[in-house]
């Protein structure tokens, strides 16, 4: 166990700092300090176990790892000034651990050793652990298996062969003996289409624990995945993510560095309560379709002190297209993004397009997002359908670095399908209302701030025939850059690029506007279009 030379301070008595223990294994803890910054503490604290300093801090997230199976253990932290309460934890119980490397993997960063480590999964018991020591360990897939731990040391890398040949396919959809069902396996953007098995892949299995503080490296770049568009079918199938889960559940995933990934890097699909902590998620910023998590057709996820640099949405929610969204009606539901930070995306928290059994019930808050394109973005359009409703959408408690547009309502959205240029969904007239006319509920923004801005401070654009329903903007504080750049607030046709506009907002029923400021704005600070009630401060 990593300790310090850092004495314990006296004369602090229990209490005033906080935290809970929000994941534990047979070996390590992660905890969650409470209410004493976002993502980074408001000063290092230290963490004690058994009374002894393990550790110093300036993560609201931590993880302490090398601790000993089924053993009893007492934790506080402390900062200068503050202690917190003393905590008795038992780390789980172990039956035993399967090292790979006694199952024939070399770890020598050139040997195939994706067998091997497959064996070691196939034969590890309930309450076992599948252990992969130091080492490179080359690998084209691994299927989970039910009831499991896989840890990988610091020092150990899953690093992913290239090469289509070797990768199995996931058949988009397979009909059953009687013609009366269907089973889906693989899936691209919303349809079952035919993928390359991904390189972690869960299917129809429960209660796995994916941990360790390795690397997960899929090996993309222009050479491989990412040449051409980075969206067209190759060799057969659509590109593989990094982990992808479907019909899964209790899944956490904890600690990993994912990379380099072919296409989207984590995908659960279909798939229940599922958790994912302290991890770093980096692709190049160029990299495309390189999202860090796409919640797709889930009921139950959280995400917690998760890091995302990468070239396309830092989290993207989805529900499906047309097809899966209206058969299968899954929508994405109950979920918590918390205490995570965004880099570099298109968005930081998106929602869409891929929506049409929609999204309720949604909760980000305590988040950082930094150089993103946007930062809360919903895309929809015409077309994906009634049971495409987002309702119950709270974010609060945000702080923004120079996003271009932190808040983009857009039900005009132009990509991902064929007639996305079409008149039907790019007219700004009355359409009927019908089976494919997609519902936008209740959202909330609060207690956010944003600094260096540069395109607009919001872009809302609903439908005319079926506006936002309910949006509400509570204590925002909105300033832009110095030298900000001129560029599109929103994928839509027919919109001009911006730089410095105030909050647009067009096709609302419900508004309301409380303890909103907006600096350094060129025209208007709020340009309102067909709102029907609006609420506002004097």
């Amino acid at each position: 166990m990593e300790t310090t030379n850092i004495g314990r301070l006296g004369g602090k008595s229990e209490g005033n700092m906080e935290f809970n223990i929000i994941f534990q294994t047979s070996r390590k803890i992660t905890i969650e300090v409470k209410d004493y910054g976002i993502w980074f503490t408001e000063e290092t604290y230290r963490i004690y176990l058994n009374g002894e300093p393990v550790m110093t801090s300036e993560r609201v997230v931590q993880t302490i790892g090398g601790l000993k199976p089924d053993t009893e253990y007492t934790i506080w932290i402390e900062s200068k000034d503050q202690r917190s309460e003393t905590k008795t934890f038992r780390t789980n119980y172990e039956f035993v651990t399967l090292d790979v490397k006694r199952f024939g993997a070399k770890g020598d960063g050139v040997s195939d050793d994706t067998l091997f480590i497959q064996a070691a999964i196939q034969a590890c018991p309930p309450e076992g652990r599948v252990f992969i020591p130091e080492g490179v360990y080359k690998v084209t897939c691994l299927f989970l298996k039910s009831d499991i731990t896989i840890d990988l040391d610091d020092k150990a890398v899953l690093s992913a062969f290239t090469d289509r040949s070797r990768f199995p396919i996931l058949p988009g959809m397979i009909e059953s003996y009687d013609e009366k069902d269907e089973y889906n396996l693989g899936t691209w953007e919303g349809n079952p289409l035919d993928m390359f098995v991904s390189i972690i892949t869960g299917i129809h299995v429960s209660n796995v624990v994916i941990t360790g503080g390795g690397i997960l490296d899929g090996n993309g770049s222009y050479d491989n995945w990412w040449s051409g568009t980075g969206r067209e079918k190759t060799g057969g199938a659509f590109r593989p993510r990094m982990i992808f889960l479907n019909h899964c559940s209790h899944i956490t995933v904890q600690g990993l560095t994912v990379q380099n990934s072919p296409a989207w890097n984590l995908h659960p699909y279909f798939s229940d309560d599922t958790r994912w902590i302290d991890l770093k998620i980096i692709n190049p910023k160029v990299s495309p379709n390189t999202d860090g998590m796409d919640p797709e057709s889930v009921d139950g996820l959280e995400a917690v002190g998760v890091y995302f640099s990468l070239g396309d949405d830092c989290i993207a929610v989805k529900s499906g297209k047309y097809y899966m969204g209206h058969k299968y009606k899954k929508t994405s539901q109950n979920l918590e993004i918390r205490q995570c930070y965004m880099r570099h995306g298109h968005g930081a928290l998106t929602l869409g397009s891929e929506i049409a059994a929609g999204v309720r019930n949604l909760v980000c808050r305590d988040c950082l997002f930094e150089d993103t394109d946007r930062g809360l973005r919903v895309k929809t359009r015409r077309g994906r359908g009634k049971e495409a409703v987002l309702d119950n959408i709270t974010f609060d408690n945000i702080k923004m670095d120079g996003v271009l547009t932190p808040f983009v309502i857009n039900s005009f959205y132009n990509r991902c399908d064929p007639d996305g240029h079409s008149d039907y969904a790019q007219s700004k007239e009355p359409y009927p209302v019908d089976e494919r006319t997609p519902v936008n509920g209740r959202m909330t923004f609060s207690n956010i701030e944003a600094k260096n801005c540069h395109v607009a401070a919001s872009f809302i654009y609903g439908l005319p025939e079926a506006p936002i329903e309910e949006l509400k903007f509570e204590h925002i504080d909105i300033s832009f850059a110095d030298d900000p750049v001129t560029d599109y607030a929103a994928m839509m046709d027919d919109l001009e690029p911006s730089c410095r506009k105030g909050i647009y907002i067009n096709n609302v029923k419900k508004l309301e506007l409380k303890d909103v400021k907006i600096r350094g704005q060129e025209g208007e600070a709020v340009e309102m279009h067909h709102v029907e009630e609006l609420r506002k401060d004097d």
